[in-house]
């Protein structure tokens, strides 16, 4: 069957068929084109001379040309499509696609913040300013217990316990876990909750730690703003959130030479594979200090 023909229908089937926009059409007819070209580039194969070995040079190709994981998944699900169809017509009889598996995406190590840049951010807080103290105590809890924005809005008295220097968090689907505090957050977190006496608190958020203006628990967006504005104030021009802060905490323990398992019951994640994306950063941490001060390194003095 010849390309052409084969796109066409194709093209027709998502159309008509599928019902598809426009956009999408012309998406999965670009990725089929892509592989087109590859194949006339191989002495002009036909679509039904396609095999599996040649869909997987197919992908090599598009990694060297420096294709992001996420584009090859992409590109390769449009083809899939392709060869189902075609499949689906008796077109062709084996799909070389059926068994040939989508790249993993590349797991990257979310930005994080210094411990100078932490510093800058606490200090860029004026305390005498009427919610300086809340403000300062929700960054103090966030970077040192590394809580989700969800933990630190939902942050109940009651889970406090200074005495023994912990918290009980309430995390995803109700799981509690218990995550140490230092000794920095629960003097931030005392000094607020002095101030907090004092104001007209709702009834339904009475154990509620950190409150608005009206006495009302915060919101996702007020810790968001919060956060995002004394980046700003503090020169900060890194793109940053509460999960910047929670992602900070867990980097600055990786380096320090915590355990990956600790770090995974602090964060609260339920699998250890996806606190593992941290192990990047050790590893480059480690080789770092490797290239530094091995005898035999070019970077040692």
């Amino acid at each position: 069957m010849k390309w052409n023909v084969a796109i066409k229908d194709f093209k027709k089937y998502l159309r008509l068929e599928l019902s598809l926009s426009e956009n999408t059409v012309n998406a999965y007819i670009h990725d089929v084109e892509k592989l087109k070209t590859f194949a006339e580039k191989k002495n002009n194969l036909a679509v039904n001379d396609i095999q599996e070995f040649h869909i997987q040079e197919f992908l090599a190709d598009l990694y060297d040309n420096n294709l992001d994981r996420r584009t090859q998944q992409r590109i390769l699900s449009g083809i899939k499509s392709f060869f189902l169809f075609l499949e689906i017509e008796n077109e062709v009889q084996i799909n070389p696609t059926e068994f040939v598996e989508s790249p993993k995406a590349e797991r990257k190590l979310p930005d994080f913040l210094t411990v100078d840049e932490i510093d800058r951010i606490i200090s860029s807080i004026d305390l005498s300013e009427h919610l300086g103290h809340r403000n300062a105590a929700i960054i103090e809890t966030l970077y040192s217990c590394g809580l989700r924005v969800s933990e630190i809005i939902d942050l109940r008295i009651s889970n406090l316990f200074f005495a023994d220097e912990f918290i009980r968090i309430v995390g995803k689907g109700n799981k509690e876990r218990i995550v140490p505090i230092g000794e920095r957050a629960i003097k931030s977190l005392n000094l607020y909750l002095d101030q907090r006496k004092l104001i007209f608190v709702n009834r339904n958020d009475e154990d509620i730690v950190f409150l608005n203006r009206s006495g009302k628990k915060l919101s996702r967006v007020a810790i968001f703003n919060l956060i995002k504005g004394y980046a700003k104030k503090a020169g900060i021009a890194k793109n940053i959130s509460p999960h910047t802060i929670r992602h900070s905490f867990a980097t600055h323990l990786i380096e320090n030479g915590a355990d990956l398992r600790a770090v995974q019951q602090m964060l609260g994640h339920e699998s250890i594979l996806t606190t593992e994306i941290y192990t990047h950063l050790d590893q480059t941490f480690i080789r770092n200090v490797i290239l530094m001060y091995h005898p035999r390194s070019k970077r040692s003095k």
